[in-house]
């Protein structure tokens, strides 16, 4: 398999932490986003939105969007299962990783910035209004865990909404924003940050990280 990614997108942290937990490996392609390589042509053909990660797998297919190539991951390689439990618990699951992937994510893709920007945006706001969707976002990821047993986002191992969360606080640790009131969140942070997986899947342990 081949990874198409940058080492500081959470989208291709997600799939990395995937790909290391069910013991699998696949060879990293760089695209620089701020150097705008995910527009280059050869990469449009692969993923027309211009966006990481793309996962190109054995027999040749091409699989876009975090999510959707974690699930098939999991569909495809069950072991350990990222979506586990009965249809209650799968579904909050992926509502927890919704909430972030769908939600809080996208305002700080560079894209999003930089068409803020282009509006004429100062930087200041630009910044004050990425770190006030990630506070409220992720206050109200806490409380959709209140009531789940850790130490991991949904009991005693690591699921599709840890691979969303780990990026996410990194994201939010670097936009300055607070994180003294989720102690639920960073406990399981804490918890995952134990495991060799994703511990190979941080950004500064990727050949590409400045």
């Amino acid at each position: 398999m081949r990874l198409h990614g940058y080492f500081r997108s959470s989208a291709a942290w997600r799939v990395r932490i995937a790909l290391g937990l069910k013991g699998l490996s696949a060879e990293h392609i760089a695209h620089h986003l701020r150097r705008r390589e995910q527009r280059a042509p050869d990469y449009l053909r692969i993923n027309p939105q211009g966006l990481v990660p793309a996962l190109v797998t054995d027999d040749g297919a091409v699989l876009t969007q975090s999510l959707a190539i974690v699930e098939w991951l999991d569909e495809t390689h069950p072991t350990p299962k990222l979506v586990p439990g009965d249809a209650l618990t799968r579904a909050r699951i992926r509502a927890f990783a919704y909430a972030i992937a769908c939600d809080i994510h996208p305002v700080q893709n560079l894209k999003v910035l930089a068409r803020l920007r282009e509006l004429g945006q100062p930087e200041a706001e630009v910044t004050a209004w990425a770190r006030w969707v990630i506070d409220d976002g992720l206050a109200a990821c806490q409380q959709l865990l209140a009531d789940v047993p850790g130490p991991f986002c949904f009991g005693d191992a690591p699921t599709l909404a840890d691979l969303c969360l780990v990026p996410q606080l990194a994201n939010a640790r670097r936009f300055g924003c607070g994180l003294s009131a989720l102690g639920r969140l960073t406990e399981a942070e804490a918890a995952c940050a134990a495991l060799p997986a994703f511990a190979a899947a941080t950004p500064d342990q990727q050949p590409d990280a400045e």
